[in-house]
């Protein structure tokens, strides 16, 4: 059936809600654009994309001006239903990227991701501050963070590790489980409802492809590989962003290994993992107060009655002044503006 009603019939609210279309997305299509077709970006390569629709995978044909780097794995897209060929883009719900060492820009991570799950591991690959890092790009992203402990099997005490996790932030949602138990799958059940999509994100070798694997219900769907004993680091197995679909109802997106997450322009993010110091800072003297030296400071007065941690308010500050001098600032006369970085 090759008839413009059929393909566009195919395409209604109902049959694209299970893959994550909602009535944000809906709002969006002009009356012009009715008989285009809604897909979704599954995954992207240097030179194409490739997508899904309610009936499965679809190539997208693309024109020589696209960049796919444009583009991030979870993007819903308006096409030709006839000839695939991309028309455009909708506007995000929600985005997830970093910024590099080497790259001015931001590097898109997903789109439209529902919840994050920061995964990291039950060994030495549990770090607070990098913790932290991805609760700061969660929250700049709009999108719900959840600790999952994997390997939660080899040790004997995965409770201490979930109760340092949970510090973090007040009210996070913090999961212990073993990536290759099929109970993995109850455990995030409350995130993996049908039309939901999460994201997953971690160092390389704390089990991300084997949980994804677990979700998906399929042995083979991602490589897994080992890590090595005395650091805990594991090999990148995952090289590419992809979509799966999640046993049962859902979509989770695989994300390769970073190493290092760096922050610039996290205000928002910092302001929401950090709630117990913006809290206390308002009742600090005087309203510029760095919590350093000034006198009437209740931050520092909560370190020093020890219901404020100093390790804590010591990244937070380090966290602070990374932003700072990674986000560019403009300068020059009005109509004639350039991009420089901070120098503090």
């Amino acid at each position: 059936m090759n008839d413009a009603k059929t393909v566009t019939g195919s395409n209604n609210p109902s049959s694209l809600e299970p893959l994550g279309w909602s009535d944000f997305f809906s709002t969006q299509v002009m009356p012009d654009e009715m008989d285009l077709a809604p897909r979704r970006i599954s995954s992207v390569h240097r030179a194409r994309l490739e997508a899904i629709n309610a009936h499965g995978p679809v190539e997208l044909e693309i024109g020589s001006n696209v960049n796919t780097a444009d583009f991030a794995v979870g993007d819903w897209v308006l096409a030709d239903p006839f000839t695939q060929m991309l028309v455009r883009r909708l506007d995000r719900k929600t985005v997830l990227q970093r910024r590099t060492e080497l790259k001015h820009g931001q590097q898109l991570a997903a789109a439209n991701v529902d919840t994050l799950f920061i995964a990291t591991s039950c060994n030495a690959d549990f770090n607070p501050a990098r913790l932290e890092r991805y609760l700061i790009m969660a929250h700049q992203a709009g999108t719900v963070p959840v600790i999952v402990l994997t390997k939660a099997d080899t040790v004997a005490d995965a409770e201490t590790y979930a109760q340092q996790a949970r510090a973090l932030q007040r009210d996070l949602s913090v999961v212990v489980l073993n990536a290759k138990s099929a109970d993995a799958i109850a455990a995030l059940k409350p995130w993996c409802g049908t039309g939901q999509t999460v994201a997953l994100v971690g160092s390389s070798g704390v089990g991300k492809s084997t949980l994804v694997n677990t979700l998906a219900g399929s042995d083979g769907l991602q490589k897994t590989g080992g890590i090595r004993e005395y650091d805990a680091q594991g090999r990148h197995t995952t090289t590419a962003r992809s979509l799966h679909a999640i046993a049962g109802g859902g979509w989770v997106i695989d994300t390769p290994g970073i190493r290092t997450l760096y922050v610039s322009d996290i205000s928002d993010g910092l302001e929401a993992l950090f709630g117990d110091i913006t809290d206390l800072a308002e009742a600090c003297r005087f309203r510029d107060c760095t919590h350093v030296h000034e006198p009437g400071c209740a931050v520092q007065a909560a370190v020093k009655t020890g219901t404020l941690d100093a390790d804590r308010l010591e990244r937070w500050r380090g966290l602070l002044e990374e932003s700072r001098s990674r986000t560019p600032v403009q300068t020059g006369p009005r109509g004639n503006k350039s991009v420089r970085k901070n120098k503090y």
